[in-house]
């Protein structure tokens, strides 16, 4: 499907591209999902790759529908939102279900997004909790308005959790961020939180090189379990 195509009212993203780069799936030791941001298109999300450089990974970007993956702001109230974010997140989970049938199962996947997908991985892993190889939020955060309930089922339990966001930013409060934080560390992360006073709506080398880190991280992980 193409932007220009007519999208499914009920389920928009589905059916919409998947950019795919890096190793094949059939021999990648290692996944990563990116998520793009608002306006912008999973070839844009991909150039984060270069300043990344593992080796022997597979990159997976998907495109949402008319560059959105939902139309408000993600302080709005979620309802506002339907059936953009739904759609979004069976966008993820048919993802990491393709990865798992290639033979890259959860722990060998991180989870990335800049901006509007930061807040969809961040949401993702909060309604869905896996045991990810990490979940990389670049100024994002968990989706809805000011008090709502964030007692989410499952457990996130030893993944790593890197969320770094200048401030202040023009889109994404630092509160949320640091809210974002504190909920999935309760549900077990070990959560990296990094502030940038003054850091424009972009990501960093020192965010990508924690990004690169977690990456290789995982993929030395899984050499080191084929060599057992």
């Amino acid at each position: 499907m193409s932007d220009s195509d007519p999208a499914d009212p009920v389920d928009p993203h589905r059916g919409e591209r998947v950019v795919a780069i890096g190793e094949p799936l059939a021999t990648a030791r290692a996944a990563m999902i990116l998520l793009h941001g608002r306006y912008a298109s999973a070839e844009n999300i991909l150039t984060l790759v270069d300043r990344i450089k593992v080796p022997g990974v597979a990159y997976l970007a998907p495109q949402a529908h008319e560059s959105t993956w939902y139309p408000l702001t993600f302080l709005s109230p979620l309802e506002s939102n339907e059936p953009g974010l739904t759609s979004a997140l069976g966008v993820i989970d048919t993802l990491v279900e393709r990865l798992a049938v290639a033979g890259v199962p959860n722990e060998r996947t991180i989870l990335l997004g800049f901006s509007q997908g930061a807040c969809l991985a961040t949401e993702s892993a909060a309604r869905t909790p896996r045991n990810y190889g990490a979940v990389i939020g670049f100024t994002g955060g968990l989706l809805g308005p000011p008090g709502t309930p964030r007692d989410y089922p499952g457990s996130l339990a030893g993944v790593p959790v890197f969320l770094g966001a200048g401030d202040p930013d023009p889109h994404v409060p630092w509160w949320r961020v640091e809210e974002t934080a504190e909920v999935l560390g309760r549900m077990g992360a070990k959560v990296d939180l990094r502030r940038y006073p003054g850091m424009p709506h972009t990501v960093n080398d020192e965010e990508l090189g924690v990004a690169r880190a977690l990456l290789a991280g995982v993929k030395a992980r899984a050499i080191s379990r084929e060599a057992l």
